[in-house]
């Protein structure tokens, strides 16, 4: 497949226009290569020097990651920049990014795969982000605890950033935002959601949640943004002939 090729179908299957005005993110081909056909290509989560050399191991010829390098404003090519570029150059890897159209894809996004992993079902958009909707919020089946949750996401409470859990014992509603949604556990309160789930933890939403009455799950980060790229990577692996792999490179945060 050619790299415009595979941009192409990128764009066909995510959404890149709705987010175009809100994400600092320079979605799409960030790194081309001089060689134009791609073969075999890596998913990942962060575009690092740690994923890099592992696609570089495995073969790759692209790296599509869920945060890429450059985020809207000019930036030196010095240091960190300089090897990262440098690397996927002398390397003839290619770099691709896709940031929030990843995060809100109704079946393949991060917020889908995060919800549908916890058990939750009936999925309906939730959370608005600079004037778009990016996560979901459904329902449980039966009532479920924070811990049989937790769980269900291949987690521990110890793996967890944060575990507030200052509402029902018995769950039924939740809402998910993937990654840095810490703030809006204020839209889950004000639905009146029993759960909400997240990436990052802060420390200004503890007296919030406390004093609401709602439970929150921050499981990291990282754990969060996996489920997107092993997704997208599955969809890839279904309707091209492309080899494709997973690099997993948690930072625990």
């Amino acid at each position: 497949m050619d790299l415009n090729e595979f941009d192409r179908y990128i764009k066909s299957v995510l959404d890149m226009d709705s987010t175009a005005g809100i994400d600092l993110s320079i979605n799409g081909i960030q790194v081309e290569r001089k060689n134009r056909t791609i073969k075999k290509v890596a998913f990942a989560v962060d575009a690092c020097m740690e994923v890099f050399e592992q696609a570089e191991q495995k073969g790759a010829d692209l790296v599509f990651v869920h945060h890429g390098i450059f985020w809207g404003k000019p930036v030196p090519v010095t240091g960190g920049m300089y090897r990262r570029i440098s690397y996927l150059v002398e390397k003839d890897i290619a770099l691709y990014a896709a940031h929030l159209p990843l995060d809100i894809h109704p079946e393949l996004g991060n917020n889908a795969g995060l919800a549908l992993a916890s058990g939750l079902k009936n999925l309906v958009p939730f959370g608005v982000y600079k004037g778009i909707t990016i996560g979901v919020r459904g329902e449980f089946d039966v009532p479920q605890s924070i811990e049989s949750i937790i769980d269900s996401l291949g987690l521990t409470s110890g793996e967890c950033l944060g575990v507030l859990p200052f509402g029902k014992k018995q769950i039924i509603t939740a809402g998910v935002i993937a990654g840095g949604g810490t703030r809006e556990v204020e839209q889950a309160l004000s639905e009146g959601l029993d759960l909400y789930i997240t990436g990052d933890v802060a420390h200004e939403v503890y007296h919030l949640c406390l004093e609401g009455g709602i439970n929150m799950i921050s499981c990291g980060h990282y754990n969060t943004e996996t489920f997107g790229p092993r997704l997208m990577m599955k969809k890839v692996q279904r309707d091209t002939s492309l080899e494709c792999f997973f690099i997993n490179a948690p930072t625990g945060l």
